[in-house]
């Protein structure tokens, strides 16, 4: 990045800082980061009983864009026939498992080519014991899969839970470094998403993937492994703040209840045993945190399965597990700081909805997104958005389309390209830091803030100048918007005023000014009169294969829609 460019990155940092965190003192260019404290959102009052509010299109889309990625006006459409509590019930549908993820990498060119797997099928059964480049070309195609699902139109809010879970449960696709093993802990992820948490919590104990990216393929009675006990309980379940807390002793009895299961690699497919002899089969005597409860130890084939269960009844027997998962819900969907008030009138209550299911997580997000404290005003626009939400979401709000013409190989390229640039935002698909996920749903005090930084936020207004102008790169060819055809879709696209305000809807956090938005119009019209846009609209309408028609009004189109784009409203969801 030159000079230029990043100084003009570190003054629109500093511009979105002071405009929506009044707090804002200071942002230090050295070390990169805010040395003052951020404003907080305002409290709300309001707890988990039923929203009674108006119920228009900003609670709509309020709703929408916290659940789905990205909000299209179809999306829109769809839901204002709806009750809140209908359209509440259509996004916790799960959707339709898609179909596998298929040789679409082979390429003689490059010398690349699956020895395994022919050009067009899935590549799911392979094994794992074949040159590493293929199977790194399988890793790569999983996470092409994987976004290609994110922007696959779906009014469920399944995809993301599915990135929730993987924000949660971690791992590093790299690290792991099996595609066939990858697919099935993304499985898994999909097949629980909006299910049991304990059952998804026991799949992905002993998940291929996550036993090697965790050592517990390496966890023996011989020399136990702590790794994965301790993230059970630090990470996945209890927390760092439970007052009391867990102890090490407790660590150490749960990596040896872990030990045993491991993988075969005498099998082609590696598949995961439990192997007796590694089991350590003493008795496992637990803290007063967890009631000083004692595991008999056992042996045999089924000894693996009986303290793993054991083991997962006694954590999910304490009430800190419900409240943990609570919290990382509610920091992912409705706002980051959780303050005493939100603490006891809305978590604890969550948690207590989510013991009283046996920890299923649907009947938790149902009552959150019915909620008053869900659609309080002030929690419009308080979360700055992810690489995911301000991409794949302006990818699926501006309507971009990869060409009909496209192949395999093609699509392969696109969706391939999207999740570097989606990696060079802050959100490589697949491959968070380390195993407690991306930082910015979790690290205090910053939290979301850390998606805006001088990398960052030049980048994400050349991004969307491309997706206006010149289209979104990619290895093939860039893939750009219709502005025309974008406009189209509004209710009353001849009305400037309707326009921009269907627009700003579907793109801003939270509602411009007045003056904001006359200067969007000055911007549309060049000064000129209401009734100039509305008869250069319908004449284009009228004669749309007119060059000068119609590129009058794509023109002015996209100077609007890059002015849009680039606000910082723009950025918050």
């Amino acid at each position: 990045m030159n000079k230029s460019i990043k100084l003009k990155a570190q003054e629109d940092r500093k511009v979105f800082f002071e405009k929506f965190m009044p707090d804002y003192k200071r942002f230090d260019h050295e070390a990169n980061k805010i040395v003052a404290p951020f404003k907080v959102r305002a409290t709300v009052n309001a707890g988990l009983e039923p929203y009674a509010g108006p119920w228009g299109d900003q609670q709509i889309a309020h709703l929408l864009k916290r659940t789905l990625v990205g909000l299209t006006k179809e999306e829109l459409n769809t839901a204002k026939s709806m009750t809140r509590e209908q359209l509440v019930e259509l996004l916790l549908t799960p959707t339709q498992k898609p179909d596998p993820p298929v040789n679409d990498y082979n390429n003689p060119d490059e010398g690349i080519e699956d020895p395994e797997i022919p050009f067009g099928q899935p590549w799911i059964t392979g094994t794992n014991n074949i040159e590493s480049d293929v199977q790194g070309q399988r890793v790569v195609s999983l996470k092409a899969w994987w976004l290609k699902n994110l922007i696959t139109p779906s009014m469920s809010i399944h995809e993301k839970m599915i990135f929730f879970w993987h924000n949660h449960l971690a791992i590093e696709f790299w690290g792991v470094f099996s595609g066939t093993w990858l697919y099935e802990y993304l499985d898994k992820m999909r097949t629980h998403a909006l299910g049991n948490f304990k059952s998804l919590m026991r799949a992905i104990t002993i998940d291929r993937a996550m036993l090697i990216y965790l050592n517990g393929f390496l966890n023996n009675k011989f020399a136990p492994d702590e790794n994965f006990a301790r993230e059970l309980q630090e990470l996945f379940c209890i927390g760092k703040n439970a007052d009391p807390h867990y102890t090490e002793g407790d660590v150490q009895m749960a990596a040896k209840i872990l030990t045993g299961w491991t993988i075969n690699y005498d099998d082609p497919q590696m598949g995961r045993v439990f192997f007796p002899p590694w089991h350590d089969e003493s008795d496992k005597q637990f803290s007063s945190f967890y009631g000083n409860r004692l595991i008999r130890g056992r042996s045999g084939p089924g000894a693996g399965d009986a303290e793993l269960d054991e083991l997962l009844d006694m954590i999910f027997d304490h009430q800190e597990t419900a409240l943990f998962i609570c919290r990382k819900l509610y920091r992912f969907f409705v706002y980051t700081d959780i303050d005493p008030t939100t603490e006891i009138e809305v978590i604890e209550p969550l948690a207590q909805i989510m013991r009283d299911n046996n920890y299923e997580i649907t009947p938790v997000l149902r009552s959150l997104f019915n909620s008053a404290h869900f659609f309080d005003q002030a929690n419009y626009g308080v979360a700055i958005k992810s690489p995911m939400d301000f991409l794949l979401g302006l990818w699926r709000t501006l309507d971009l389309k990869i060409p009909e013409s496209y192949g395999l190989t093609e699509n392969f390229a696109v969706n391939v390209s999207t999740y570097y640039i989606m990696g060079g935002l802050g959100i490589e698909l697949g491959d968070p830091p380390n195993v407690a996920g991306f930082p910015a749903w979790y690290q205090l005090p910053s939290y979301d803030r850390l998606w805006i930084t001088t990398s960052t936020i030049a980048p994400r207004g050349l991004h969307t100048d491309s997706m206006v102008y010149w289209g979104l790169w990619n290895m093939i060819e860039p893939i750009t918007m219709d502005v025309l055809a974008f406009a189209k879709k509004m209710d009353n696209p001849e009305d400037p005023n309707a326009l921009i305000d269907e627009i700003l809807l579907l793109v801003h956090g939270i509602p411009l000014t007045e003056v904001q938005k006359q200067n969007l119009k000055n911007a549309l019209l060049t000064g000129q009169a209401d009734s100039y846009w509305t008869e250069a609209w319908n004449a284009y309408i009228n004669d749309p294969n007119d060059e000068m028609k119609r590129s009058n009004i794509e023109n002015r189109l996209k100077w609007t829609l890059q002015l849009i784009l680039q606000q910082a409203e723009c950025q918050l969801t």
